[in-house]
């Protein structure tokens, strides 16, 4: 995992739901600078962090 998909995971399972623009892959490419896969697996890494905060 790349380091622009750690930081965009971690900035999602901290981000509030509410708070987040929609949708959010284009959002994850153009901040982050990431590939379509690669927003798509930072969205399960940010599952996984929150799965294990709780």
């Amino acid at each position: 995992m790349t380091k622009a998909m750690k930081e965009a995971a971690r900035w999602l399972a901290t981000t509030p739901d509410a708070a987040k623009p929609h949708p959010i892959i284009p959002h994850l490419r153009k901040q982050f600078g990431l590939s379509p896969v690669e927003a798509v697996r930072a969205i399960t890494e940010s599952h996984l962090i929150k799965a294990r905060a709780s």
